[in-house]
């Protein structure tokens, strides 16, 4: 069968959409909430909880583990990233023969890290700290 240049554009305009639609779906926050929005979210809870620091947690988008249950989190700024990681873990039901990764920006950043630290260096221009988790070392960076 022969497509001609414009049959081609469309399909190739329809796919551009097809995987937009599949990745607003799949469920990147950014995606589903305005800048302003989230701005305005995450200095509401700073100014209400100055002793916690706000996560958005996402699997990576070609993870095989389970889907996380919640994407927002109000986390200690005294945890440590290893503690969080074990909230992760217990919120996708992860056995413990499995492994699991969180990243920061395609780094894996120190479990022994305090999320407030983690929090203030690497903070979306938001207010928020976006992690990704895997179940393999997909950026492979440290």
């Amino acid at each position: 069968m022969q497509y001609s240049i414009d049959e081609r554009e469309n399909e190739k305009a329809l796919i551009f959409e097809l995987r937009f639609l599949m990745a607003m779906a799949s469920g990147s926050f950014k995606l589903e909430h305005t800048l302003e929005r989230r701005q305005i979210e995450a200095s509401r809870i700073r100014e209400k909880y100055p002793d916690r620091v706000p996560v958005i947690v996402e699997k990576a988008e070609r993870s095989d583990v389970p889907n996380i249950d919640k994407k927002k989190y109000l986390v200690p700024a005294d945890l440590t990233v290893g503690q969080f990681v074990y909230v992760v873990r217990k919120r996708i039901k992860l056995s413990a023969e499995k492994a699991i990764f969180v990243f920061v920006k395609n780094t894996l950043p120190p479990t022994a890290a305090m999320m407030s630290a983690i929090y203030e260096e690497n903070k979306d221009e938001d207010g928020f700290l976006y992690m990704t988790y895997s179940g393999e070392n997909t950026f492979g960076l440290v």
